[in-house]
């Protein structure tokens, strides 16, 4: 395909190794948009990535954004950003025509997106990286080999390999983002009928490879999935998994000290007592039961993805997941961009497609 140039919104914990992998391909130039215009041509050096034209851009500055985006002629935009910045992204995508990706795990900013992409030829894609994500990729893939689907069970866990504090856990993604998984209201499937769920309930443990774990609701991992099954799926839910304990100490915080409506004193208390860690491991889960060929049939994906060396560096588990979810689908996409318009769901995209990506290649 000819050469295109794409726009990275935001250098943090994912924006660094989608640029890293997309600068890695001769398919695209790649520009990497970030408020610290310094912290962003430190990142390019120390990964010594030479294809990379760095921009300081005011994300929430409608005028910077639009500059950046003629600047670098961008034909499209991957939004590693807070969910709260992508909105007007969306709306500057839909105004000049340029496609749109972003790792939003937010409702409503799902919502805003598919509201401006109508009749719109250029594609709008949210929800894209893991969680919602990847994880929808698989589930839909599982989902295709029954005839009549009762349960589907989508389970989705980062998690550092060895926790030794009370939260047992390591933020290995955006803080802002956690709390919303945590604090906002969630969707699933129940006896056919799409409805709302409250986050942390719904508690259950579970056992991969004999290791016990919980499992809670918590908000946008289930992405448009349910929305596409609405009428044709009996159960359907996703769940955070955690080791056990979490949940409870969470509670405490989000519920009992009434944090939940304090979320930036919340995140203050989370980002200074809770430790990073690149020693982590992503568990990725579904479970599918209904009818496949007369009888009543259950069938599982499972994987656990560790953390990889790319270029000159050592990524986190949840950052490679998540950079090679959205890689994936946006180089897809991109490949035979004129198969694609308007709003697209994660479940649109095949698994067979992903795992076969040169980017996907880090789920196979």
């Amino acid at each position: 395909m000819a050469k295109q140039t794409v726009l990275v919104l935001g250098a943090g914990k994912i924006g660094s190794l989608i640029t890293c992998l997309l600068s890695g391909c001769k398919d695209y130039n790649v520009y990497l948009a970030n408020l610290n215009l310094e912290a962003a041509d430190k990142l390019v050096k120390t990964l010594k990535l030479t294809k990379v034209t760095t921009l300081a851009v005011d994300a929430e500055n409608e005028t910077q954004l639009i500059e950046a985006i003629n600047r670098s002629g961008a034909h499209a935009i991957i939004s590693s950003l807070p969910f709260y910045c992508n909105p007007l992204v969306a709306d500057i995508a839909a105004h000049l025509g340029i496609h749109y990706f972003d790792l939003t795990e937010d409702v409503e900013v799902t919502n805003h997106v598919k509201k401006v992409s109508q009749n719109k030829s250029n594609v709008f894609m949210p929800q894209c990286g893991l969680a919602p994500g990847f994880i929808s990729i698989a589930a839909h893939a599982v989902m295709e080999h029954f005839d009549e689907i009762h349960s589907v069970k989508m389970r989705v866990g980062a998690l550092p390999v060895n926790p030794n504090n009370a939260l047992k856990y390591s933020l290995t993604w955006s803080t802002d983002g956690l709390i919303n998984e945590y604090g906002n209201l969630c969707y699933g499937i129940k006896d056919s009928e799409l409805t709302t769920l409250l986050p942390l309930e719904g508690y259950e443990t579970i056992t991969l490879d004999g290791v016990l774990y919980e499992a809670f609701n918590t908000s946008g991992g289930l992405g448009t999935l349910a929305d596409t099954y609405a009428g044709k799926v009996q159960n359907m839910n996703y769940k955070t998994l955690r080791y056990p304990g979490h949940c409870e100490q969470i509670k405490l915080l989000m519920e009992d000290l009434k944090l939940n409506h304090d979320r930036d004193t919340l995140k203050r208390i989370l980002e200074n007592a809770i430790p990073k860690t690149l020693q982590d491991v992503v568990l990725i889960y579904v479970a599918v039961n209904g009818i496949k060929d007369g009888d009543f049939f259950e069938e599982n994906y499972a994987k656990k993805v560790y953390p990889a060396q790319i270029g000159n560096k050592l990524w986190s588990s949840i950052q490679v997941t998540t950079a090679a979810g959205v890689c994936s689908v946006f180089d897809i996409i991109m490949q035979d961009s004129s198969a694609y318009q308007g709003f697209v769901t994660q479940e649109s995209i095949e698994l067979d497609s992903v795992i076969n990506n040169r980017f996907g290649k880090y789920f196979a």
